[in-house]
């Protein structure tokens, strides 16, 4: 916390200022004490006015007072907080430090009614059926993906995760895998992850909606499919509807080719990959969206932040990984689809800006609201009067062989090691 020119300037990225202490009406200030503790933890600041400007407490000994008794009787169950009294020129401020919860949810108490909150943004909002479902298995340390069911694993098969297994990682598949991936229950009961992955896999929320629409917004569409399947399946479904429906132009140079395609193949895939593990499983009408528009390709996935941030408001070089399905996460690991350090966001955007044809302002962008999570890729060969023709994009990147090396002279590489694309048009592939 700095203080510049009687401004308060916090270092949390959760925080609330409040010019005066409301005593008739604690809600309004106790539900963001809940907000805090069922998220990543956060800060009040007293005797502050909503634009940082320090106005200072009258009595800053007797609202710390009455902060505590009220958030231990309406509270529940408690959470760890600190008061810090803070002296600047004269006033008092009372900093109100929550610190993030491991009881989660913490539940508002009033006249036999429960209410927990949680912080979406900047503001302190009721939780919804999903959101409280979360908080109450990160309460008990469990993860959905991790909870057992009634069904019998020997009345299911793996054999599409199995092959995909050994493809992936030229090792041979072993069934105690299936124990050891979080997938199978000692007493030989699928987890709800185990359920995502079987050959026949019913899950109702287990499904991509693929759309090629017209243009640049939803108004017509060329193409529109559903699937439902197992994970692999629908990785492997919504990764050939992209291919099907983007293009990967080239140009012959004097001694090689320089491929130009209006996307990183691989970039798509993290980003699939990233929409299908991390998205939010509990919200039983969900499913993963792919749009395709002529300037661009849109993921869409439910479940926002896990934490309560906006994606769109961090610096995605130091977002931590936090895994809201470690289960799923760790099955993926496993294939090779992902690495565990946590770094999809910033190698989407890396293996985008390597493309020769890449321009600043084009790099995949990130954006959270309430319950979903957005992807955007940006067609490198657009702009603002439509599709740039090959030959013009070629000269402009023509001499720039050295920044690139050789990777750009050579087919690119598709859908893991096992795929290759064998010819690459100035058509759809």
């Amino acid at each position: 916390m700095q203080i510049h020119n009687n401004i308060l300037i916090t270092e949390c990225s959760a925080y609330d200022f409040k010019e005066m202490l409301e005593r008739k009406k604690v809600k309004s200030w106790l539900k963001s004490v809940s907000a805090f503790a069922n998220t990543d933890g956060g800060s009040l600041f007293y005797g502050v006015n909503d634009k940082g400007v320090i106005v200072g407490l009258k009595n800053p000994q007797t609202d710390a007072d009455f902060i505590s008794e009220m958030i231990k009787a309406r509270l529940d169950p408690v959470p760890e907080v600190q008061l810090i009294p803070i002296e600047h020129e004269g006033h008092t401020l009372l900093e109100v430090k929550v610190k993030a919860g491991t009881l989660t949810p913490y539940y508002y108490y009033q006249d036999g009614t429960r209410t927990a909150y949680t912080r979406v943004g900047n503001e302190s909002v009721e939780c919804n059926s999903q959101q409280l479902l979360s908080l109450v298995l990160k309460g008990t340390h469990m993860t959905w993906d991790s909870l057992p069911t009634q069904v019998d694993a020997s009345k299911h098969s793996f054999i599409i995760l199995a092959n995909t297994f050994r493809e992936q990682t030229h090792q041979e598949w072993n069934d105690k895998y299936l124990e050891s991936f979080g997938l199978v229950t000692p007493d030989g009961k699928l987890t709800n992850a185990g359920l995502l992955f079987v050959d026949n896999c019913t899950v109702f929320q287990s499904r991509i909606f693929c759309t090629r629409w017209t243009g640049l917004y939803k108004d017509d569409a060329i193409s529109s499919i559903e699937h439902r399947a197992n994970l692999v399946l629908l990785l492997k479904y919504g990764m050939d509807f992209i291919k099907n429906y983007t293009m990967s132009g080239w140009v012959k140079m004097p001694n090689y080719r320089l491929n130009l395609p209006d996307y990183s193949d691989r970039a798509i895939f993290e980003g699939l990959v990233n929409h299908l593990i991390h998205r939010d499983y509990t919200v039983m009408g969900g499913e993963v969206h792919i749009d395709i528009y002529d300037d661009r390709v849109e993921l869409v996935s439910p479940g926002a932040m896990l934490d309560g941030t906006q994606i769109q408001d961090r610096d995605i070089y130091k977002v931590p990984s936090m895994r809201r399905n470690p289960v799923i996460a760790d099955v993926f690991t496993q294939l090779d689809y992902m690495e565990k350090r946590g770094s999809g966001l910033r190698k989407m955007r890396e293996l985008t800006e390597k493309l020769p044809n890449f321009l600043q302002g084009k790099e995949p962008q990130y954006q959270t609201e309430a319950a979903s999570f957005f992807t955007t890729f940006y067609n490198l060969n657009w702009d603002d009067n439509g599709r740039i023709p090959v030959e013009d994009v070629a000269e402009r990147v023509n001499g720039s062989d050295e920044k690139f090396g050789d990777s750009q002279k050579s087919s690119v590489k598709t859908f893991g090691d096992s795929q290759k694309s064998s010819v690459i048009h100035k058509v759809l592939r």
